[in-house]
């Protein structure tokens, strides 16, 4: 007969375990994976958010042709000209106005028609008071042909930056007036 000595060494103590996962352990796991895939699914979006924009290059800037040079004069003109905008998935057409002139040299340049008082739109000779100014109607600001403030607006207008190509003249950004402090 065999002894119980020899049994132990048949049978061990503890039977030989299976990598197993308790129940606990599985919770575990299954949880914090589901958080895990859940705080990527929120932070994701935002990192995108704040990193898209260096990702993408800048352009020059778009230009827009607007008006033949020959039809410049030294007397300022109005022209209008659409922008094609596309705002994430919605596109439109804005329609902007420019104000286009020669000067004695024969350089041109386009001012914007927005007041810097207020954002109201300059009209060129339309204050017969002030004749050959700027006049905005909304609360009387007036500039020069160049753009210079000359009441209640704080800054000149801004002007529009041009190009020149094939007769045509390209309007591109709006950008600080820099004619207006020729002026004397």
């Amino acid at each position: 007969m065999s002894s119980h000595k020899d049994q132990q060494d048949i049978w061990p103590e503890q039977p030989p375990s299976r990598k197993e996962m308790s129940r606990r352990q599985f919770l575990t796991y299954t949880l914090g994976g589901a958080t895990a895939f859940m705080g990527a699914g929120t932070i994701l979006p935002m990192v995108r958010f704040v990193v898209d924009p260096i990702l993408h290059k800048k352009g020059a800037g778009d230009f827009i042709k607007v008006a033949e040079i020959s039809k410049i004069t030294e007397e300022p003109q109005e022209f209008t000209f659409e922008l094609k905008q596309k705002d994430g998935w919605y596109d439109s057409t804005a329609t902007l106005t420019a104000w286009i002139r020669k000067d004695a040299k024969g350089d041109i340049y386009a001012l914007s028609p927005i007041c810097k008082h207020l954002g109201c739109t300059v009209g060129w000779n339309n204050d017969k008071a002030h004749p050959d100014e700027y006049h905005c109607p909304c609360h009387g600001a007036r500039y020069t042909k160049l753009g210079k403030n000359l009441e209640v607006a704080p800054k000149p207008l801004d002007q529009y930056k041009t190009k020149f190509d094939n007769g045509w003249v390209l309007l591109g950004d709006i950008v600080p007036n820099t004619v207006a402090s020729e002026e004397a």
